[in-house]
């Protein structure tokens, strides 16, 4: 935003005067000194010449205060900007439908989990002729172009028109943004571009958050939406100030590992959409691909016997991941603790929230698993936080500490409270409708006023306490 500077111009001479005179200065000319303002500097706005020159274009002359006036929400014009699809039914699913122009998208993983391999997938896709050669920019701040070039040969884009720049330096960046003007520009990664005026060194706290400013505001002043990469920390978070999250428009965590096939992107904001959505993809020789049908990824039924059976121990459940079901399987493992205190071995869920489901089965379902060391695995690899999976772990441990499994093809939800009771789930009929579409027979349910649909030929068993759901254990 541009201040305001009072000054006096005389209207015979055209001479200036830093304050209002009877007399010109320069001609002397009585009474013709007329006030002017104009828009100065503003010292928050960036310093690079690209950037403010770019927002100078959009904003124009009229950028002062005067023409900012507060009106009523009611006479707000919608916002009606058309998406830029990026071809990936997954990763648009994410952004709320594709990527809104102007937008600042901070995409963030481990290293080798694939967020270099899914971006220049997208720019690729987005300038062949089949999609309108829609000009983007890869810009590499980690590799070389040769580097970048090899990747893409290996993933069948060898020959794509797609613009690639190997540059840290952010001037030399905004400048070919400026020039090319393209719909869509990928930074990988924000924590190797460097300001040239800041002595820091680049990834620095001063670093990241002059560029990524500056970044944020040349998307806003030329319409061009920039995805920036970032590196996380050890502990899974993204590295840098907390002030690159709240400027940008989006924020993305790209999860999996290395042992299995199947990526996840999680949108963690999101202005233009909602927060809820994951996007599924299969890591294969040819790059990411999508994934629409996500039960079926993650759902492995080739170890349950030949009446359809599960063994003792594992127990399936529906997790609601934003707008989709997602069909996981729950296993759980009791031995004898050797010696010392039991061990509580959790993967893929909230430990201490394993903790609680264990001591409620010792005070209301009346299994002794003090001297026992309990292991709990969320199988594929997925990330369980759903509350409505605490019947289905509690079941699980259940069924391993007695060696008696649940009948065949039974679906278990319900939320477990301290006093042993179940709890109704969000989004029951869309979570037994999925079971049903994947030929599920049974489910175990708490009480709720969610009807089973009108077809349905899922079997209920209506369990109120936790008690009740051990006792349909065979």
């Amino acid at each position: 935003m541009s201040k305001l500077k009072t000054y006096f111009l005389c209207r015979n001479c055209g001479a200036m005067a830093p304050k209002w005179m009877g007399k010109c200065p320069e001609c002397g000319a009585w009474d013709a000194l007329d006030e002017m303002t104009k828009a100065t500097e503003d010292p928050h706005r960036p310093k690079s010449l690209t950037v403010a020159a770019a927002h100078e274009a959009v904003v124009g002359v009229q950028g002062t205060y005067a023409d900012s006036m507060p009106i009523a929400i009611s006479e707000v014009p919608p916002l009606e900007v058309p998406r830029l699809p990026t071809r990936f039914a997954e990763f648009d699913r994410v952004l709320g439908g594709g990527i809104v122009p102007g937008s600042a998208i901070l995409l963030g993983g481990e290293p080798g989990i694939g967020k270099s391999t899914l971006l220049l997938q997208a720019l690729a896709q987005l300038a062949s002729p089949s999609a309108g050669s829609v000009p983007v920019l890869y810009v590499t701040s980690e590799e070389s172009a040769q580097q970048t070039q090899l990747r893409a040969r290996r993933l069948g884009y060898g020959s794509s028109t797609l613009k690639v720049y190997a540059e840290t330096n952010l001037e030399k960046i905004a400048a070919q943004i400026g020039r090319l003007r393209p719909a869509l520009v990928v930074v990988d990664s924000v924590q190797m571009i460097y300001k040239p005026d800041n002595p820091s060194a680049p990834g620095s706290v001063s670093q990241l958050r002059d560029c990524c400013t500056e970044l944020v505001y040349l998307a806003k002043a030329s319409g061009t939406a920039i995805i920036l990469v970032g590196h996380v920390t050890k502990e899974g978070i993204l590295a840098g100030p907390k002030l690159i999250e709240h400027i940008v428009d989006t924020v993305l965590y790209f999860e999996g590992d290395s042992h299995h096939d199947h990526r996840i992107v999680r949108c963690a904001k999101n202005r233009f959409g909602n927060t809820l959505e994951i996007g599924l993809f299969r890591m294969t020789e040819a790059g990411l691909e999508g994934v629409e049908d996500a039960s079926t990824l993650l759902l492995d039924r080739t170890h349950l016997g030949k009446d359809g059976q599960s063994p003792a121990g594992a127990v399936i459940t529906a997790a609601l991941q934003g707008s989709r079901v997602l069909l996981v399987e729950v296993q759980a493992l009791t031995t004898d603790a050797m010696l010392g205190t039991a061990k509580r071995k959790v993967t893929g869920c909230d430990a201490s929230r394993v903790a609680m489901i264990i001591a409620v089965l010792e005070k209301r379902a009346g299994l002794r698993l003090v001297d026992k060391d309990v292991f709990v695995n969320v199988v594929g690899g997925i990330k369980l936080n759903d509350p409505s999976a605490d019947a289905a772990i509690a079941l699980a441990i259940a069924s391993a500490h007695i060696n008696r499994s649940l009948a065949p093809s039974t679906l278990v939800l319900g939320e477990l409270g301290l006093l042993g009771e179940f709890r109704p789930v969000a989004q029951a009929q869309q979570r037994l409708g999925e079971a049903e579409r994947l030929g599920f027979a049974a489910a175990i349910v708490p009480v709720s006023k969610t009807k089973v649909p009108v077809k349905s030929k899922l079997t209920l068993h209506v369990c109120r306490r936790l008690d009740q759901a051990v006792a349909l254990l065979e």
